[in-house]
């Protein structure tokens, strides 16, 4: 006899853009990339905690307990999925669309129903091609938490809900008129009583004029204590500083990096350098390090750890 019951989740959505077209080109072939695409994406789903629920046709169903596994999920398939798309014939190129929605089901043995997967349907049918458009419930969630940007689409109509579905496309390492030009809806301001658009992370790719300026500076200041000379290199601690600035700055701004993982290795970079550069005989820093490198690994452990909610 069936199980069904209630539960709050993360539904995740996709399908393939101009997917008809592609098969009326190369049936076989298409049939070939989606599978191998799928299994793609069904192997990141499983590494971030999620469930594949259903495959049909060219679209795919997926179910998370972590509203930001589920996005981190979606970023790491668009990447990889793109990373494979660069190799292909423009012509041949296969792009999934994803949708993402927080809410309510029902379950039913192995299979979900209900208002919260139609909005995360409708969501992916909004997505660009290549991108990710996901609810305000899930916007609420993952704003501060994940390394993307986000940009207001207005409210998106779904059946048997009044008023709409407030929604967000995430921005995946793209700049403000590169994000304008992939889609049109980028640019749309949400209400004054929206929420605030972007995270306060910093974009995935830092400027390069900042490590520019960084450079400068660290020339300059090397150029004034050789033209002052006294026998001392004191620019060696604000060369310290200054690298172990351009460090965090790279490290939080490379994709898929833990921020909280990012800090403490650049502060260990700095303490070691404060160590080396004070040395009177005795390595001390190895026990700060020693501690970092604790805290870092249940960090790690604590976030590749599915959370419990079915």
């Amino acid at each position: 006899m069936s199980e069904t019951r209630r539960k709050l989740t993360t539904i995740f959505s996709a399908d393939v853009q101009d997917y008809t077209r592609l098969m009326r080109a190369d049936e076989e072939g298409t049939l070939a990339t989606l599978k191998h695409y799928r299994d793609a994406m069904a192997r990141l789903i499983v590494a971030h905690g999620g469930r594949v629920i259903n495959t049909w046709g060219d679209g795919l169903i997926a179910d998370f307990p972590s509203v930001v596994e589920a996005v981190r999920a979606a970023v790491d398939v668009q990447n990889e999925l793109a990373g494979y798309n660069t190799k292909r014939p423009d012509d041949t190129r296969m792009l999934f669309r994803i949708g993402i929605n927080l809410g309510d089901v029902i379950a039913e043995d192995d299979d979900i129903y209900g208002d919260g997967v139609n909005v995360a349907a409708r969501l992916q049918a909004s997505a660009a091609p290549g991108g990710i458009v996901i609810s305000s419930t899930v916007y609420d969630q993952v704003r501060n938490k994940v390394a993307v940007g986000f940009e207001f689409l207005g409210q998106l109509e779904v059946k048997n809900i009044e008023g709409g579905v407030p929604s967000y496309a995430v921005r995946i390492g793209m700049d403000d008129e590169d994000a304008g030009q992939a889609n049109p809806a980028f640019g749309r301001q949400p209400p004054s009583s929206a929420l605030p658009l972007r995270t306060p992370a910093a974009p995935l790719r830092a400027p390069s004029r900042t490590y520019g300026v960084v450079a400068v500076i660290a020339v300059a200041l090397t150029g004034l204590n050789l033209l002052t000379w006294q026998g001392e290199f004191w620019a060696a601690w604000p060369l310290l500083a200054l690298l172990v600035l351009t460090l965090l700055i790279w490290l939080r701004s490379s994709k898929g990096t833990d921020r909280v993982l990012a800090t403490f290795g650049a502060a260990g970079v700095g303490i070691a350098g404060i160590n080396l550069l004070s040395w009177d005989g005795t390595f001390w820093a190895i026990w700060p390090l020693f501690a970092f490198a604790i805290v870092a690994g249940l960090r790690w452990v604590m976030r590749r750890q599915p959370s419990v909610g079915r």
